[in-house]
């Protein structure tokens, strides 16, 4: 694999639009790491797992400032330090880690409502349904 993507073959494989990932780079959330003398966008596989992360993001509605400060501690926590600057940011991914958590408790209630509405619906066209009997 290339070195650097073009913003097509990034979309392809995230299934990100090239509009999303352009703003997404507008915002200062996911920049590209490079850009052609021409200036197209040149992705590498960092770049990729940024945008990877941030679509994992979307589903809890996560804003864009949230997003910024996960993708933030997450990348200073990967650095290599101790100490309290550790635990702090150990300490702040896990409030972030919580938040997500209740998030993903309330689409999940969403989604047994809707599972539930699909049945009724179900339910309600099999008692309706003309046989050929």
């Amino acid at each position: 694999m290339a070195e650097h993507m073009q913003i097509g073959e990034v979309a392809e494989r995230t299934g990100l639009s090239q509009r999303t990932i352009r703003y997404y780079g507008e915002v200062g959330l996911a920049e590209p790491s490079r850009r052609t003398a021409g200036g197209f966008r040149l992705y590498t596989e960092a770049d990729v797992e940024k945008l990877e992360l941030i679509k994992k993001m979307k589903p809890l509605d996560f804003t864009l400032e949230e997003m910024r400060e996960v993708i933030a501690t997450l990348a200073e926590l990967g650095r290599p330090r101790g100490g309290t600057q550790h635990d702090h940011l150990a300490d702040r991914l896990a409030g972030m880690r919580a938040m997500a958590d209740e998030r993903r408790r309330r689409l999940g209630a969403k989604l047994d409502a809707a599972e539930s509405f699909v049945a009724l619906l179900d339910t309600t066209l099999g008692e309706h349904r003309v046989t050929d009997d």
